[in-house]
């Protein structure tokens, strides 16, 4: 969908007329809420799909620079094992991404998402359809990549998500900005209690 007015701008640059692909060079990738798979390739393949900046995509570059292409993929699979490791994922990098359970998916494709090394990540509903115990170690991960300097974007219905992740939330009702705030100010704000809580 194309935007009928206004900007928008990442990291002090206009990014409203660039394709998905150029936005996420830029360091600007999402997530679905209902994750997005490769489902016929395994999850380690997912993976690297999603490296940034791969001289060997480069057809000529793949005669060219052969060592550097080479050099490049070991350093991508590791990354891509690592970042397996820390999600739990390592024990099914062979595995079909097919295979995986739902919750198993969104951690997939965070997984991939951090794989292209971005500034900033929009998440869309990383809760929906995952258990209890999957939310909490989801949002943990969400922490530590904050705390590595990641920043993220957080669409979510469960409030106690919302409420553990963010330092700033914002609350949409009918198209507009209800209310904005911290998150203990939004638990007191009473639009947002009478549109939301019934109260």
């Amino acid at each position: 969908m194309r935007l009928d007015k206004g900007r928008v701008i990442f990291d002090g640059d206009p990014i409203h007329h660039l394709p998905p692909h150029r936005i996420a060079q830029q360091g600007f990738v999402r997530t679905f809420q209902v994750a997005r798979v490769l489902s016929r390739l395994s999850v380690l393949e997912n993976m690297l799909l999603a490296a940034p900046k791969q001289t060997g995509e480069n057809f000529l570059q793949l005669w060219l620079q052969p060592g550097q292409v080479r050099r490049e993929e070991q350093e991508n699979r590791d990354r891509a094992w690592e970042i397996l490791a820390s999600v739990g994922l390592a024990a099914k990098a062979q595995d079909y991404a097919g295979a995986l359970s739902g919750g198993q998916r969104k951690l997939l494709e965070m997984a991939r998402a951090l794989m292209a090394q971005p500034k900033l990540v929009l998440l869309d509903e990383p809760a929906a359809g995952v258990n209890p115990t999957l939310i909490g170690q989801i949002c943990e991960h969400i922490l530590t990549w904050n705390r590595n300097g990641i920043s993220f974007l957080i669409i979510e219905h469960n409030m106690d998500v919302i409420m553990s992740l963010c330092d700033r939330v914002w609350v949409l009702a009918q198209g507009r900005n209800l209310a904005d705030g911290t998150p203990a100010e939004i638990q007191q704000n009473p639009e947002v209690l009478a549109a939301y809580l019934g109260k």
